[in-house]
């Protein structure tokens, strides 16, 4: 029973609390630990400085850092499977009109 009087009464307060504040209070809504724009250094396209990533656009950032290990790992692929295979040249002389193959 008396369980049942504590729970009313915090539920009477909880909704006195609530009641008690201005509706226009309630209605905000607060950002609490968000960030917002304009701290930090400014960003800038890599071409404009390209020897400082932290600066750099973050689309910019990504583009570039998927060409770098595009070309790493096709780099890697090339050294390491052996470069061509034996192609087979083949000479032509140009003749009035046909090609000879020699």
């Amino acid at each position: 029973m008396a369980a049942r009087i504590m729970a009313a009464a915090r539920q009477a307060a909880s909704i006195n609390r609530i009641s008690s504040q201005p509706p226009l209070t309630q209605l905000v809504h607060r950002r609490g630990l968000a960030g917002s724009a304009g701290h930090g250094p400014p960003k800038v396209d890599c071409w404009k400085e390209p020897m400082n990533p932290g600066n750099w656009k973050e689309e910019h950032f990504v583009i570039v850092s998927l060409s770098g290990w595009g070309l790493l790992i096709f780099g890697g692929f090339k050294l390491f499977s052996g470069g061509k295979g034996k192609t087979e040249r083949m000479n032509f002389i140009m003749k009035p009109s046909i090609l000879l193959h020699k």
